[in-house]
């Protein structure tokens, strides 16, 4: 008997959890969908009066939310490229060179995200005062790239670690050049965790606001800087249909490197030693 209350208890208890996550995940979400369609909307009816395209309209004709738009697209990427031409030659060191400061270094990358950023933002700014560097797309590519430094290197030292040196030792054996067992062999394994290390770079560097907006505004606005505008100055419609829009990259590339997130690359990329 008391064997059966436990199963029991432990049942309903795992139902609620499942319930409240769904609540607290969908929840959000379904509000979001709901306001990004709704003409109006009136307490205490559970769903909109009316329904209407009008905001979305608004989105995509809006030259500054168009705007916003374009610089997102045009940053991130820049950010992932310059990160990963900084970062995986790092990684690569970390990964198979031993050298004094080498848990020191690493462990300074992951400091970077460890405390709040806002003070080292603060005092960027003063730096790119001098520099010439404020409301320009260079100084939101430093910024943002500050946040992609840890996944870009710990992810893909990682994965350069987990390639068994006998493999690159037998096509070595077999005549191959060390550029082509690399190549071939070392990066081509390594691969995925390269790839989830990009994709976690791009979520950084997409939905990075703080740093953007105090080194960018008012010239340079990503999409999400323009959030900021938007819940001030625009319907709170307008604001669910972007908040929609800027979710969608996110959601696009998770779905792409689920197999390898869901395969451990990420947990792994945190347990180099």
């Amino acid at each position: 008997m008391p064997r059966a209350i436990s199963a029991v208890l432990r049942t309903t208890g795992a139902t609620a959890f499942a319930i409240t996550l769904l609540v607290f995940v969908l929840g959000p979400l379904l509000w979001l969908g709901a306001h990004a369609f709704a003409g109006s909307w009136t307490y205490p009816n559970l769903l909109p009066d009316s329904w209407t395209l009008r905001w979305w309209q608004t989105v995509f004709t809006d030259p500054a939310l168009g705007s916003s738009v374009q610089n997102s697209l045009l940053i991130t990427p820049i950010v992932v490229i310059v990160s990963a031409a900084v970062c995986l030659p790092a990684a690569y060191a970390f990964a198979r060179f031993e050298f004094p400061g080498r848990r020191l270094f690493l462990i300074g990358l992951f400091a970077t995200n460890a405390f709040p950023r806002m003070g080292l933002f603060a005092t960027l700014a003063s730096l790119y005062y001098a520099l010439g560097l404020m409301n320009t797309i260079a100084g939101v590519v430093i910024v943002q790239l500050l946040g992609t430094i840890v996944f870009m290197t710990w992810i893909p030292a990682a994965a350069f670690a987990a390639v068994p040196r006998s493999l690159e030792e037998a096509a070595r054996d077999a005549g191959a050049s060390r550029a082509r067992v690399f190549l071939t062999v070392t990066l081509r394994l390594a691969l995925p965790g390269i790839l989830v290390g990009a994709v976690m770079a791009f979520l950084a560097a997409f939905d990075e606001a703080q740093g953007t907006y105090l080194v960018g505004a008012p010239d340079i606005l990503t999409m999400p800087t323009e959030m900021y505008s938007l819940v001030l100055n625009y319907p709170k419609q307008v604001a669910a249909v972007f908040s929609i829009l800027l979710a969608v990259p996110s959601v696009v590339l998770l779905l792409a490197v689920r197999k390898h997130v869901m395969g451990g690359q990420l947990a792994e990329g945190f347990q180099i030693k």
